[in-house]
């Protein structure tokens, strides 16, 4: 009994230092009441504010086993079939992966809004757009392509993004628009921010792709480029799209399964909701403060104490 109890304590141990992702076994005992929850969490800091405050509320106050796999976000939604992902809080449109994984495969299904309003664009810092007011018009970039060039966009101006799995329509609006600049990976997030920090602060031209919410645009108010408007199906054919990306209510998708579950995290996953400057002081605190996801969490939730009450299933 002795050696089997050793036995079972090391692999618990090893079990605990094992990173997660998808095509590992998503293991784990039971919580007090609620079970499993296997959480996508997609690589920029909003999506880990939520994720953070979620998972806080579901170890604390249901008693849940949470297990947060850090993947792109395709390869969250391909993990709904196995069961080795539950949720994914915070889904910027992708019509593509609604049609494929709930319409068509019927592994996911729609858990309602955020309650956060996200925007992406084009933009310049604020000295930029202070002292050439014109930059913010698409119409006249190609007048500064020379001034945006860098090593890496060779002969064109430079248009900055971040990770290439983020949603983006950039190289298409770049060629529909025929405009003189070559889209640049910057890699991340964090690469975004230090560049747009760094082009503030040393007067450097700079164009590239962000978006709200995002704690930074708090310190640096970076300035949005006016692209041609939105209409609805001016995106439809991603080759062709020439126009601005539109306004997004950001929500959560959950694989079929945990939803007809209908347990407490699937409840506490579906009644979520806070706002952006919620989900961006929560960010601030892990990004700008370098407090864990559990610390940053805490703090916000001890000092919102009805907005986690109303996420709460019914007793």
């Amino acid at each position: 009994m002795r050696i089997l109890g050793i036995a079972l304590v090391a692999a618990l141990a090893l079990a605990g230092c094992s990173g997660a992702k998808v095509g590992d076994s998503s293991g784990g005992g039971k919580g007090a009441s609620c079970g499993t929850l296997n959480l996508a969490v997609n690589p920029w800091v909003g999506y880990e504010a939520n994720a953070a405050v979620i998972s806080y509320v579901a170890e604390k106050n249901l008693g849940c086993k949470v297990t947060k796999k850090d993947l792109k976000e395709e390869v969250s939604w391909q993990g709904f079939s196995t069961g080795e992902v539950d949720a994914v809080v915070e889904n910027w449109g992708h019509d593509d992966l609604r049609k494929k994984y709930i319409d068509d495969q019927k592994t996911g299904v729609a858990a309602g809004s955020t309650g956060v309003k996200g925007q992406i664009g084009w933009y310049v810092p604020p000295w930029l757009a202070q002292a050439h007011p014109d930059v913010l018009d698409w119409n006249n970039l190609n007048k500064y392509a020379e001034e945006f060039k860098t090593s890496e966009s060779g002969g064109q101006g430079q248009l900055l993004d971040g990770d290439p799995s983020f949603v983006t329509n950039d190289e298409a609006l770049i060629k529909n628009l025929k405009l003189n600049f070559k889209v640049v990976y910057g890699g991340s997030e964090t690469a975004l921010i230090q560049a747009f920090k760094q082009a503030e602060e040393q007067k450097k031209w700079l164009i590239g792709y962000f978006y709200s919410p995002q704690w930074l645009l708090s310190e640096v108010k970076l300035q949005k480029v006016k692209l041609p408007a939105y209409t609805a199906g001016c995106d439809a054919d991603p080759e062709k799209v020439a126009c601005d990306y539109p306004d997004y209510d950001l929500d959560k998708i959950v694989s079929k399964k945990f939803a007809d579950t209908a347990g407490p995290a699937y409840q506490l996953v579906k009644k979520f909701q806070w706002t952006n400057d919620d989900q961006n002081l929560v960010a601030r605190y892990i990004a700008q403060d370098k407090m864990s996801a559990d610390a940053a969490a805490k703090k916000w939730v001890d000092a919102n104490p009805d907005k986690v009450k109303s996420w709460l299933p019914a007793t």
